[in-house]
């Protein structure tokens, strides 16, 4: 057993509560040191340092999990880092998501009233013998010079503030056992985007632009006097004046505050993150010249490979394509959430639901989404619903009667492991989640007030759907809605079982009797009983109909109504170029992705978007803005076409029978409105996949691709016989 387990949890005492205490141990060593770790973990987060030096680049340390249920606690290599004689290690700590405030929950409450850590060294000297030093009440206590630190409001540095002595450290009885190893990848900066223009706005304010909307934050450097200030705030965009323009982060001050010592020349942020592309300055050095020079933008995500990559001939999809990667990049902090920037920046399940495919396409995914869906299974409830949120801030203590879950946000307990499952191909994040599958179709079960439909419950409907003006909730109906998705993540659960060779009868009988009952209620002839792009959208991808001709002819009629473009929301938008493209309407696919005007993907391109906008007009083209309340410039979501660029464009597909890329289904989709396409997808196990075609003077298409070692492929194309490779490299004019 690991040796952080005989070691105490510790922090000061109670009535000394600075924001981020530092906590210090002196060790001595007097022979040579073979090999030395550190285990650490925190209620809050952490960064140690061993003789003035950090230890690892992991950024907001131990990372966020179901704190209640589980800590991760992480170990570093630090023999390199000791030194012959005296040697000190010293963890400063900060409140984190566990004991900051979060969605208006009571401040430091939850937890702790202040943050405390756990730790262990382990030191094996090169004569054999050993050495172990653990917290206790041995170690000391003292501030720092962060006096606030939030994840909403940012955080404040005094360089000139007194460090007083807070004495022993008190040893706290909070629970061992929820402390496992780190699961979910590290947390680290990851580029670094100098300034690209300081900007005096028409209001005279000085802003500084990077650039690019990302999640992170700035480093300044500049070698003040002593007593000096710099503090600035963050935004995402100008407004149509030309203004700094913030009123969208609602309640999150998102401030850095630094006062100088006069001796240190680089300051940034410890244990906080923003959202942002451009910062305010509300303080800075007089006698110091203002430069873009002085400010550098670090970027902060997960540590994720990059592995899928797109190009085609118009720029603005490109630019596009860049939007999606940099949204998944800005919201893949340790947990998949909605935005970055305002008073949320939550796990919300529906978000990461729609993403997964074209997140799994783009970066590797696998240890991410197993970490955020064990902590999913946690936090579902013992009879089977799963929150809006996970972690769960929302209702950390619900009512057994609490109805949550909602249709499409929880149904991430199904849908996310099966598509992880398809694209690395390993089934133990069937074997992990498959309770959880079952338990969130066994709540829908129990709790609807409808048989074999799901009726009743709290919904989030088609969000932010475009078919009622200022309605969050769209004109699809929710149970309609709820309904299809009960079909879909029952489907799911049956294919999860078929895997694990599992007994599902129970699950296949629902399944036929929810179809029945839907078709039943929902089916109108010809038509749907709710007649939106969204409701003829589900049933066609979720197979829920027969008559799929007549749907999809209602389907387009509603799409050229509305003057070749969409209306959908949160949950229509992910499938809808699948289904025009599987359904032979391909070109009418690539019209509604290549359309600038509002509304459509390329619409936020056209007014400077460099990440994914929650609204499909977040800027009206009046230049207004949609509102300041609901309004972030970066919100992945609507990102979830990035896997038809990938599966219909380039046309690389898994197939579900042979999955994680073992097998690729290659079925490209040319078209006449653009030149060329290419990109490539990294699998894990097989290596890079490639393909990509261009428009011959001839009028035919160039198709090339690239099939791995130990794979094999099938190309289809539409009014051709379907035809099997082998890996290698080929070339075939259409």
């Amino acid at each position: 057993m690991n040796t952080i387990y005989s070691a105490s949890w510790i922090g000061t005492a109670t009535d000394k509560k600075p924001v981020s205490p530092t906590f210090s141990k002196k060790i001595d060593v007097s022979k040579e040191i073979s090999s030395a770790q550190l285990n650490i973990t925190a209620y809050g987060v952490y960064e140690a340092t061993l003789n003035g030096s950090r230890i690892s680049d992991f950024i907001l340390a131990p990372a966020w999990t179901v704190y209640r249920s589980r800590v991760q606690y992480q170990t570093y290599d630090i023999t390199s880092e000791f030194k012959y004689g005296e040697n000190e290690i010293d963890v400063t700590l900060g409140n984190g998501w566990a004991l900051g405030n979060l969605m208006g929950n009571i401040k430091r409450e939850r937890f702790n009233d202040t943050p405390i850590f756990i730790a262990s060294i382990d030191i094996i000297y090169k004569d054999g013998t050993t050495k172990t030093i653990i917290t206790d009440d041995s170690w000391t206590a003292k501030t720092s010079h962060i006096l606030m630190s939030e994840i909403y409001d940012g955080e404040t540095q005094d360089f000139t503030a007194d460090i007083e002595d807070l004495g022993q450290a008190k040893i706290f009885d909070n629970s061992k056992d929820i402390i496992i190893q780190q699961q979910g990848e590290k947390v680290v900066e990851v580029d670094r985007l100098p300034a690209v223009e300081f900007i005096i706005t028409p209001k005279g304010e000085k802003v500084i632009d990077f650039g690019q909307n990302m999640t992170g934050y700035v480093e300044v450097n500049v070698k003040g006097k002593a007593g000096d200030e710099i503090s600035f705030c963050h935004a995402e965009v100008l407004d149509s004046d030309g203004n700094f323009y913030n009123e969208n982060y609602r309640a999150a001050k998102a401030t850095a505050n630094y006062i100088l010592d006069g001796q240190k020349t680089s300051y940034k942020p410890r244990f906080t993150f923003y959202g942002f592309r451009y910062i305010r300055i509300e303080e800075f050095p007089t006698d110091i010249e203002l430069k873009t020079d002085n400010f550098t933008a670090i970027t902060v995500h997960s540590d994720l490979k990059r592995t899928g990559y797109f190009e085609c001939s118009n720029e603005k999809v490109n630019r596009l394509f860049e939007n999606i990667i940099w949204g998944q990049k800005s919201n893949f902090l340790d947990v998949p959430t909605d935005c970055p920037q305002r008073d949320e920046r939550l796990g919300w399940t529906g978000d990461a639901q729609v993403f997964t495919k074209a997140a799994s396409y783009n970066f590797d995914v696998e240890k991410f989404f197993t970490k955020w869906l064990t902590d999913l299974h946690i936090d579902q409830k013992y009879w089977g619903a799963v929150p809006h949120v996970v972690p769960n801030v929302l209702n950390e203590e619900p009512r057994k009667e609490d109805i949550s879950g909602s249709a499409a946000w929880g149904d991430a307990a199904t849908v996310c492991p099966w598509q992880i499952y398809l694209t690395y191909g390993d089934k133990e994040i069937l074997e992990r989640q498959f309770e959880s599958m079952t338990l969130w179709i066994d709540y829908i079960t129990k709790v609807t007030t409808k048989e074999n439909l799901w009726v009743g419950g709290h919904h989030y409907g088609d969000w932010l759907a475009l078919e009622i003006e200022d309605d969050y909730y769209g004109a699809t109906d929710k149970y309609f809605i709820a309904s299809a998705f009960y079909a879909y993540s029952t489907s799911l659960v049956i294919k999860a079982g078929a895997v694990l060779g599992k007994d599902v009868t129970k699950y296949e009988e629902l399944y036929d009797r929810i179809i029945e009952a839907f078709n039943a209620e929902y089916v109108k002839g010809d038509t749907l009983a709710f007649d939106t792009q969204t409701a003829y959208v589900l049933v066609l991808h979720f197979d829920l109909v027969e008559n799929r001709a007549a749907m999809l002819k209602r389907l387009t009629e509603l799409i050229n109504a509305r003057g070749n473009a969409l209306s959908t929301g949160f949950v229509g938008t992910p499938y809808l170029l699948h289904v025009l493209s599987d359904n032979g309407e391909s070109e009418l696919a690539y019209k509604l992705l290549l359309r600038e005007e509002y509304p459509g993907w390329l619409y936020p391109v056209t007014k400077g978007a460099t990440t994914m906008w929650e609204h499909w007009d977040g800027i009206k083209p009046d230049g207004s803005m949609w509102s300041k309340e609901m309004n972030s410039f970066n919100h992945y979501a609507y990102g979830a076409v990035g896997d038809w660029l990938y599966g219909n464009v380039i046309g690389i597909n898994l197939d579900e029978k042979i999955p994680g890329f073992e097998h690729v289904i290659l079925k490209p989709e040319f078209t006449e409105l653009m030149d060329y396409a290419k990109g490539s997808v990294i699998s894990k196990k097989y290596g890079e996949i490639s393909a990509g075609w261009e428009k011959k003077s001839n009028g035919k298409f160039c198709y090339t691709f690239t099939i791995p070692n130990d794979t094999s492929a099938t190309l289809k194309i539409a009014g051709k016989n379907d035809t099997d490779y082998t890996s290698g490299t080929y070339t075939l004019e259409l």
